[in-house]
């Protein structure tokens, strides 16, 4: 039989229930003991009952928590990637293939989110530029005047 883990993370919503593993009775029953609650969203540990954690618990359960993180940001990459291909295949689905009941029904919430999500990256895209401006864009002030081809600054998609 393999060796069992010393610990064992029950996933939960914001976080995970943490137990220690035990095998040490003769019938080799598997003991699990809850010895906290872990909320990774705001790093708080709250042991379970009156025992203390102990220094390689809590070291257990940081570590555990790093890596859930890395994991957690991994799969939020992961669906973004997932939502621009979806938007490509619903370009491709109401060009090709969607009836207009079928438009009807999703078209304005479509451009409603497209809209909503567009605001949100010219903004951020805006305050990363102001914040960051390129070597030969001169001050802030000067980026935002107007070009001889048209409104002022960097415009999205435009060439550098």
């Amino acid at each position: 039989m393999t060796e069992l883990p010393e610990f064992y993370f029950r996933i939960r919503e914001n976080g995970a229930a943490v137990f220690r593993i035990s095998t040490d009775d003769r019938q080799r029953r598997i003991e699990m003991d809850e010895i906290a609650v872990v909320n990774i969203r705001n790093g708080n540990v709250r042991p379970h009952g009156d025992r203390p954690l102990t220094a390689e618990e809590q070291a257990v359960i940081e570590e555990w928590m790093e890596e859930r993180r890395a994991v957690l940001a991994d799969r939020d990459i992961d669906d973004i990637h997932r939502a621009v291909d979806h938007l490509n295949l619903t370009t491709q689905w109401a060009q090709s293939r969607a009836g207009d009941a079928e438009l009807e029904e999703v078209t304005d919430r479509l451009l409603l989110a497209m809209h909503d999500l567009r605001t949100v990256l010219v903004r951020k895209k805006a305050e990363r530029l102001l914040a960051h401006p390129a070597p030969d864009a001169g001050t802030p002030a000067e980026a935002a005047q107007p070009t001889e081809n048209g409104p002022p600054g960097p415009r999205l998609g435009a060439a550098t």
